[in-house]
């Protein structure tokens, strides 16, 4: 087995988890870990462990970073699309506007559960906030 480096720490014969296959079965609305069980109970709710495997889910830590990142792709992909048919064509604010919020909008609800599943088995394959069954401690430092 290798041994993983976090933060400058080495952790003592870790097994190397398979980092892209964890994001695409995240991505994927399963199990990081088995690739069997479903990883979501609801739209964005995670499932508390595996139903196949038994993997804990529930101490995930994805918080924001999802939103960030679908608010990212999409402000790129969105406004250049937007910056190509305003180039090419004459349509009116309105028109713009019927076009493109209600897509901007459908396209962030389509990202966000993959992206949620793609950062929690990100989370899994690096042993992060529980995943190495260890709690996440916060190192206290003192005020030099």
């Amino acid at each position: 087995m290798e041994e993983q480096v976090f933060g400058g720490e080495s952790q003592p014969r870790r097994p190397v988890r398979p980092i892209w296959t964890a994001i695409k079965r995240g991505a994927l609305g399963r199990c990081p870990s088995c690739g069997q069980g479903r990883l979501f109970s609801s739209f964005l709710k995670t499932v508390r462990e595996c139903e196949y495997c038994g993997e804990e889910i529930h101490h995930h830590r994805a918080d924001d970073l999802p939103a960030y990142l679908v608010v990212v792709i999409l402000g790129h992909v969105v406004v250049g699309a937007f910056m190509a048919v305003e180039a090419a064509s004459t349509l009116s604010t309105w028109q713009h506007l019927a076009i493109w919020i209600p897509l901007t909008i459908l396209s962030a609800l389509v990202l966000i559960r993959p992206t949620k599943g793609a950062v929690v088995g990100l989370q899994w394959a690096l042993y992060m906030h529980g995943f190495g069954g260890e709690d996440d401690q916060i190192e206290a430092h003192p005020e030099a």
